[in-house]
């Protein structure tokens, strides 16, 4: 019989640094820019990725230096997790916080990385562009519904 893994375990708070960030399925989702509506508070997801994203390899090209090089990027809490609306309904962080169970992309269920490439949840090839290489003023020509919808097929 095999042990329970670490995230039905734990509690987020319970977790270790290295548990914490396993859980990241690196689906890039949380590094595109957001816009918020002054108004009404609505959160509106965009194609434009942060200024130090990795197209690439959908990660953070300076990881350890993210909050001082973008000081509004966000180093993800368990409060955090538990009341940002704009994380992505398909983040582990959110799931493991709602009860619910890591879908089968997600690399620590498939061992696999690409998984999450192959079940659409990735942005790998869906980025405009980097927020410095675009305008502010445009960027709400950016505004695009599905990175804060569940990608067809990956529930």
């Amino acid at each position: 019989m095999s042990p329970v893994p670490f995230w039905r375990a734990k509690s987020l708070e319970e977790m270790s640094v290295a548990e914490w960030e396993s859980l990241c399925d690196g689906c890039g989702r949380c590094c595109l820019v957001k816009l918020e509506e002054e108004d009404s508070g609505a959160i509106h997801a965009t194609d434009v990725a942060c200024r130090l994203f990795d197209p690439k390899t959908c990660r953070c090209s300076d990881y350890a230096n993210r909050s001082v090089k973008v000081p509004d990027c966000v180093t993800l809490t368990p409060h955090d997790v538990r009341t940002l609306g704009w994380l992505p309904p398909s983040c582990a962080y959110r799931l493991v916080a709602e009860g619910e169970e890591l879908k089968w992309w997600h690399p620590l269920v498939s061992g696999r990385p690409e998984s999450v490439v192959e079940a659409g949840v990735s942005v790998m090839g869906r980025v405009f562009a980097r927020e410095d290489d675009v305008l502010e003023a445009l960027l709400v020509e950016r505004v695009t519904r599905w990175p804060l919808r569940w990608p067809p097929g990956a529930r």
